[in-house]
């Protein structure tokens, strides 16, 4: 058994607006591990509203906004994916076509590195569609913790209704 400390966050719903996630107790950025759950609520936004999701997006990056480069980059992954951030959600798998029970639950989890960069944390989530769990990284500045950079959204397996060969 490990050391290390694991956060379990549930929610409602996917908040529609950037205001209906900033009225959520997580939106203090008080500790890394809200912002690593905001963030996959954001992401998870994206597929029925891009601007609602890139507005959630900025306000968890703090003071530096997504680049048109950042972007692309979310909708080159995204595009026809849109199953990839619920993965991060307990309960979902490939046979449900990750589809969360609610509430939704995201348990974020330290590992041995998590602190090793001053000012930092590295913090994992588990996909029901991988085998092994993804890295986000957060800044603190001031009390607060922001989204610096996440490594949520590789190719994971594909939902059963999508798979031709299951």
């Amino acid at each position: 058994m490990s050391n290390f400390k694991t956060e379990t966050f549930e929610f409602g719903e996917i908040p529609s607006t950037l205001d209906e996630l900033k009225s959520l107790p997580e939106a203090k950025l008080e500790t890394p591990f809200m912002t690593a759950a905001l963030t996959v609520l954001a992401l998870c936004r994206y597929e029925k509203d891009v601007n609602s999701a890139i507005k959630m997006i900025n306000f968890l990056k703090g003071p530096v906004d997504l680049t048109e480069y950042d972007k692309q980059f979310l909708r080159d992954r995204l595009k026809g994916k849109s199953y990839v951030p619920r993965s991060y959600f307990e309960g979902t798998s490939p046979e449900n076509d990750y589809t969360p029970p609610v509430p939704l639950t995201i348990k974020v989890f330290e590992y041995a590195y998590s602190y090793s960069e001053d000012g930092y944390a590295m913090l994992e989530i588990r996909s029901s569609g991988a085998d092994s769990p993804r890295q986000i990284k957060l800044r603190k500045k001031g009390n607060e913790w922001f989204l610096w950079q996440q490594y949520l959204l590789p190719d994971i397996r594909t939902p059963k209704k999508d798979d031709a060969w299951a």
